[in-house]
C-alpha cells in the first residue's frame, strides 16, 4: 500500500485510533474490538511492550485493518517498524531522521508539531499529516487559527480526543482526529469488557460524520 492508498483510508475513517497498554498480550484483541466498532485504521504505540510483535501479528491476521507504529523517535525504531508490517509512522515531535526513512520505505508519515513554526517546517520536510500535540491543551480554536494561514496542511488532533470533542476538532479543519486513552480504557481491557472499546470507537466515528455533514451544510463549530 502506498501513502495515497494510505492517506486515502485514513481521510476516509477520519478517526484513528491509539493503542497504548503495558502488555502485548492483549493487542490482538483489542484491535479486534475496535474494528468491531468499525476503527479500521489503528496504531500501536513503540512505547508498548512487544510493540512489533503485535504490529507483525495484527497486520498478519487483521489485513484489512490500516496498522501504524506510533510515538517512533528515530529511524531505527521506525525501519523496524516498517519490517514489522507498519504501513505509516506517528511522531509525538518533528524528527526529520523518521520522515526521511517513511519517504525512502514509501510508507505514510504522521509527524507531530505543536507550533506553527514546527507544523509547516514538518510539511516541508515531507510528512503527510501533522499531527497537532497536545489537542486537549490548545483546543479546536488553535486549530482553526492554524488552518487559516495553513489550509494546505492536513492536520491531525492528538490528546484527549474524545467522541464529545472529536467533531469541534473536525469542524475547525481537523482531517482526521486520534483518540487514545479515552478509546482504548484499560480499566475496561483490564476487566475483560472490550466491548466498551467497540462502543467508544462507533461512538467516535459517528461524532466525525456528524461535524462532516455539517461542514458540507456549510456550518461550523464555535
Amino acid at each position: 500500500m502506498g501513502n495515497l492508498l494510505m492517506l486515502n483510508q485514513l481521510r476516509e475513517s477520519g478517526a484513528l485510533g491509539i493503542i497504548r497498554v503495558q502488555g502485548a498480550r492483549d493487542l490482538l484483541q483489542i484491535a479486534k474490538a475496535l474494528q468491531s466498532g468499525g476503527l479500521n485504521c489503528i496504531e500501536i504505540t513503540m512505547t508498548t511492550p512487544g510493540a512489533l510483535r503485535g504490529i507483525e501479528e495484527t497486520v498478519s491476521k487483521m489485513p484489512e485493518i490500516l496498522m501504524g507504529a506510533g510515538t517512533v523517535l528515530d529511524a531505527t525504531s521506525a525501519r523496524q517498524a516498517i519490517l514489522a508490517g507498519a504501513k505509516f509512522l506517528v511522531t509525538p515531535t518533528v524528527e526529520l531522521d523518521v520522515i526521511e526513512m517513511a519517504r525512502c520505505y514509501g510508507v505514510g508519515i504522521i509527524a507531530g508539531a505543536m507550533t506553527p513554526t514546527e507544523i509547516l517546517a514538518a510539511w516541508r520536510a515531507g510528512a503527510d499529516m501533522v499531527k497537532v500535540f497536545p489537542a486537549n491543551v490548545l483546543g479546536p480554536g488553535y486549530l482553526r487559527a492554524i488552518h487559516g494561514p495553513l489550509p494546505q496542511i492536513s492536520l491531525v488532533p492528538t490528546g484527549g480526543v474524545t467522541a464529545e470533542t472529536a467533531g469541534e476538532f473536525i469542524s475547525a479543519g481537523a482531517e482526521v482526529v486520534c483518540a487514545g486513552g479515552w478509546l482504548v480504557d484499560k480499566e475496561a481491557i483490564a476487566e475483560g469488557r472490550y466491548e466498551l472499546l467497540a462502543t467508544r470507537a462507533r461512538a467516535l466515528l459517528n461524532a466525525v460524520d456528524e461535524a462532516r455533514v455539517g461542514l458540507a451544510k456549510g456550518e461550523s463549530a464555535e
